[in-house]
């Protein structure tokens, strides 16, 4: 039998492990969605903490394959044949949980569940396809649970809402012709933004005095209906706006619509011996909602087909599953390690593959109102390649060719709660 105290001193663990191994091939996923501190056993407690990833994804073999003046950008075959594809980032994250008698418990918490960098730059044979690329969200969120005595433990219901912004850009070559005339550098530029709302809901089963807790939550969709930007080719000047179709030489408002996907994640943890507990976790998020999003444009301008620029995802759903372990060392000192599987949301376009991902976390607790977490991750990305795709009879990706080994990606994380 695991004692109560116990369960303070490493269930918690199993919180920052997560944190301490992002996501690294599920389409953008960052952070996710979590609101383990809804379970903190302090009437209040305050968590904040930061998880900075530096992914080495390099890009090899590339090949221009869409030689075309315009919109291909021109031949690039003579630019470099490698790149390095990815950014590092952090993760932020701030919550306060408050307890309300015996029986309600309510998280507001800021985190940024999803996003993306590539940064291959200028000087690559795939330029056409992509310069740089990010995207951010920003999420508030709201989640309270109602427990209630059920057998042995406690079962809560849970549920709540959460509001989300998105922002991002993509640069990409259109013509190297301009850069002959002296009048621009060839470059275009999308920038987009938007906010939707969001809710979930679950259930947890809980039996404190052996550490074991079992829960289910289903997070929504985001539906992006009104992502506006503009596409920007002042830099791609008008001598060639009659090629087609486009505006070239001017900034033209644009608009589409994308969601944020559902998910739902089971996570089950117990006390096995005294001082030991085990964790696990699976996960389905329904990345396939983002395929090829389309821009057009608002200002009266004709529509080409795809739109007048698009953002190519091609995704498929993503699963990942953690399982680990935690150890409570004495009344100050716990540690973990975990290991997850992230399936790759890429189907033979773009570079996101199976990763695999040792994290190993520790936290201190020197008196009963604090607690510091440390924690770092090491994980292989999975090699493969990305070309041209079929999709509702159209092809895409049939502007560049590369493959790419078998890649390192590493975390560290660290976090401080405040309990009282």
């Amino acid at each position: 039998m695991a004692p109560r105290m116990f369960s303070r001193g490493v269930t918690t663990l199993v919180i920052f492990s997560a944190l301490a191994s992002p996501s690294f091939a599920g389409g953008l996923e960052r952070g996710g969605y979590n609101i383990d501190q809804l379970f903190d056993t302090s009437p209040f407690s305050f968590q904040s903490g930061v998880t900075y990833v530096t992914p080495q994804r390099k890009l090899k073999d590339v090949r221009d394959t869409d030689t075309s003046t315009s919109p291909g950008g021109g031949n690039l075959n003579n630019r470099s044949s490698t790149a390095d594809d990815t950014a590092n980032y952090t993760i932020p994250y701030f919550g306060f949980k408050a307890g309300f008698g015996d029986v309600v418990d309510c998280l507001v918490d800021y985190s940024e569940p999803f996003g993306g960098h590539s940064n291959p730059g200028l000087n690559w044979a795939g330029a056409n396809n992509n310069i740089e690329t990010e995207i951010k969200t920003r999420n508030y969120g709201g989640t309270c649970s109602y427990r209630f005595d059920v057998g042995p433990g406690q079962l809560r219901i849970i549920g709540g809402a959460f509001y989300q912004e998105v922002e991002g850009f993509k640069e990409r070559l259109v013509s190297t012709v301009p850069l002959l005339l002296g009048t621009g550098d060839g470059v275009g530029r999308l920038d987009l933004d938007d906010n939707g709302w969001g809710w979930r809901a679950g259930l947890a089963y809980e039996i404190p005095e052996y550490a074991m807790r079992a829960s289910l939550v289903y997070n929504s969709r985001v539906k992006y209906d009104n992502l506006t930007g503009t596409v920007d080719l002042t830099q791609v000047t008008a001598p060639f706006a009659p090629l087609n179709g486009a505006p070239y030489g001017v900034v033209t408002p644009v608009a589409g619509s994308a969601e944020a996907p559902d998910s739902l994640e089971l996570k089950v943890q117990s006390g096995i011996a005294p001082d030991w507990l085990a964790f696990g976790s699976v996960k389905w998020t329904n990345w396939s909602v983002l395929q090829s999003v389309a821009f057009c444009p608002t200002n009266g301008l004709p529509c080409p087909a795809g739109g007048l620029t698009s953002l190519d995802l091609f995704y498929r759903d993503g699963w990942t599953i953690t399982g680990g372990i935690g150890h409570k060392f004495n009344d100050q000192w716990a540690g973990a390690v975990s290991l997850t599987w992230d399936r790759g949301t890429s189907q033979g376009y773009g570079s996101q593959t199976d990763s695999w991902t040792v994290g190993v976390g520790a936290a201190f607790t020197p008196t009963e109102h604090i607690e510091w977490r440390v924690a770092g991750a090491v994980g292989l990305l999975t090699s493969g390649e990305s070309g041209a795709f079929e999709y509702n009879g159209q092809t895409y990706g049939d502007d560049v060719s590369y493959s790419f080994g078998n890649d390192l990606v590493a975390a560290l994380s660290t976090s401080l709660k405040v309990k009282f």
